[in-house]
Order: structure tokens, then C-alpha cells, then sequence
């Protein structure tokens, strides 16, 4: 039996995001409010068996010390993938720029940027790598 490359994990573990999202969308539809997609998200990813730790505290390191800045992840999936959850009208440039300054923060290698507030869910998710 050949072992699965870690990048092919983090591809099936996006995967699996970015299916438990549509479901959430599917069930809610657009208009709520972020925390409750991260509520539900992060029961959904439950019940799928995927570990999901959630408003995850992330320290900045400025000048080689480690400041407590007050910004939280919203889930952290399997240790591996920052998700960030928006309801917004649309993503803007500094959207995709968080997204990866939080992936630096964290020292994580995949992030997604999902944007609930869309007829499509297909069309609010915004993957980008380290």
C-alpha cells in the first residue's frame, strides 16, 4: 500500500470543507450572520469525523516577540486548514490579503475564505496555499 503524499491529504481534507460548507449553505441559504455559518460549519466537519477547533486564538510575532493581538481563527480544520467565514456582499482584494497574512500568523499551508452570503456557495470560496 503506497501512503497518501501530505498534499494530497490537505487537497481531500479541503475537500471536505469545502462539502460540509455547500451542506451548511444548502440548509441556511445566504443573510446570517458569520457566527452562526461557524457554528454550523464546525458541527457539520463534527459529524463528518473531522476535528475542528473553533475562534482560535493566534498570537503575532513582531520584532521576535510573541504578541497577543486578539485575532482568533475562526476554525482551524485538522490542525491544517484556516477557514475564514464572511457573509459579505462581495470579497474585496483585502479579503484574499488577510487571508494569507493569517496563514503566515498561523504557519498553516492551506486556507479558505468562505463567503456565505452567495446564491452559490461555489461561488464564496477562496483557497489559496503557502
Amino acid at each position: 500500500m503506497h501512503p497518501i503524499s501530505p498534499v494530497l491529504r490537505l487537497e481531500a481534507l479541503s475537500e471536505k470543507v469545502i462539502g460540509a460548507a455547500i451542506e451548511v449553505h444548502r440548509a441556511l441559504g445566504p443573510g446570517l450572520l458569520e457566527s452562526a455559518y461557524v457554528q454550523c460549519l464546525a458541527f457539520e466537519l463534527t459529524e463528518r469525523g473531522v476535528g475542528v477547533a473553533r475562534e482560535v486564538p493566534m498570537a503575532v510575532e513582531y520584532k521576535g516577540v510573541r504578541l497577543d493581538c486578539g485575532y482568533r481563527a475562526d476554525l482551524i480544520v485538522a490542525g491544517q486548514v484556516l477557514v475564514e467565514v464572511k457573509s459579505v456582499k462581495a470579497f474585496t482584494p483585502i479579503h484574499g490579503a488577510q487571508l494569507l497574512t493569517y496563514l503566515r500568523v498561523a504557519k498553516l499551508p492551506v486556507g479558505l475564505l468562505m463567503n456565505f452570503n452567495v446564491n452559490r456557495m461555489a461561488d464564496g470560496i477562496l483557497r489559496r496555499v503557502l
